[in-house]
């Protein structure tokens, strides 16, 4: 998942948030880990919260699915996509601000 370990995630994953908060944006390989982190803690049984997501976090499956939704459409595709670019610092840039979010 790009984090140290297992027993550093919540340490690490809390430093992405803090640093997102202060300046607003962050590396694609940052983006990648913190998307990637809620995918896993959101779904696995096994090794995140699962079928306890609710009580964890405070949010609904439904809820979180639409904000996990919108963070991978706003977000660039690991695989490649017309929609974003990422410049030399490593900092994502939406190709068209104007796109619909869906």
């Amino acid at each position: 998942m790009g984090f140290s370990d297992a027993a550093r995630l919540s340490t690490e994953a809390s430093a992405l948030w803090q640093q997102f908060e202060r300046t607003g944006s962050l590396t694609v390989e940052d983006w990648r880990r913190a998307l990637l982190a809620v995918e896993i803690v959101f779904v696995s049984d096994v090794v995140g919260s699962g079928l306890d997501w609710r009580f964890t976090s405070g949010f609904s499956d439904a809820q979180t699915i639409e904000i996990v939704r919108r963070l991978q459409r706003k977000l660039p595709r690991w695989r490649g996509s017309a929609q974003f670019t990422q410049g030399d610092d490593g900092q994502v840039s939406i190709l068209d601000p104007h796109r619909p979010h869906l």
